[in-house]
């Protein structure tokens, strides 16, 4: 199986939608993947990600599966200490690079800020529901791996946003969320592709295929991962 994640197109955060220039964007992304064979469109249900999706599913003329838990993650104090709440993932992860420290702790959960942060529920639930998400698609998740149940050859294409879809690829890779922060961070309409493979009843690992191409909008106005 193939995972085709697009972040949400240039967005209009107030209204969640997107703006003039994420239309242009969400219908270059569907002129690059119109060929990559997907069959199945899943998206958030924020309006910014939805109406990306739209794009390529008017040109497939496919319908739109809407997931609860792609919605962006949020980012602030479960307290009233503002250590907590300090920037946001993105400039957390940098500063922690600037300071030297390493991005690739495995207890990241247990460090501030992100120990008492509401991004720490908000990967539980994303890691949670994407299990069961690819369960359905017939990938198990069997400790650090996935037991293919059904492996399927179909190519689907998921609809998402920047720290939503960091967590989601942290979770698969097990990788520390703060490193993909700095390491993915996607731009506008940013295609990141995953494989899955392997026989029935084989465990597998995930494949990265591509990561983060935004070349379908060079020349128009040019995207930045900051914000979600």
């Amino acid at each position: 199986m193939r995972i085709v994640f697009v972040r949400h197109g240039h967005p209009d955060y107030a209204n969640d939608c997107l703006t003039p220039l994420g239309h242009r964007h969400a219908a270059a992304a569907a002129q690059r993947l119109k060929q990559e064979g997907i069959t199945l469109i899943f998206s958030s249900t924020c309006g910014r990600a939805f109406e990306t999706a739209g794009h390529l599913a008017q040109v497939l003329d496919l319908p739109i599966i809407k997931c609860d838990f792609m919605r962006e993650i949020s980012w602030g104090a479960l307290d009233d200490q503002p250590i907590y709440a300090d920037g946001h993932p993105w400039s957390t992860a940098d500063r922690m690079v600037a300071n030297g420290e390493s991005l690739m702790e495995k207890d990241w959960q247990t460090r501030v800020p992100f120990c008492r942060n509401t991004v720490i529920r908000h990967a539980e639930r994303v890691a949670g529901a994407t299990d069961e998400w690819l369960a359905g698609l017939g990938y198990v998740r069997e400790g650090l791996y996935y037991r293919a149940v059904h492996p399927t050859d179909k190519t689907v294409a998921a609809f998402g946003h920047g720290g939503e879809s960091s967590v989601l690829l942290s979770h698969l890779f097990n990788l520390p969320f703060p490193f993909l922060c700095t390491a993915m961070g996607p731009d506008y309409t940013g295609i990141t592709i995953v494989t899955l493979s392997g026989a029935p009843s084989e465990l597998v690992c995930p494949r990265f295929e591509l990561l983060n191409d935004a070349r379908h909008i060079r020349g128009l106005e040019a995207g930045n991962y900051f914000g979600n």
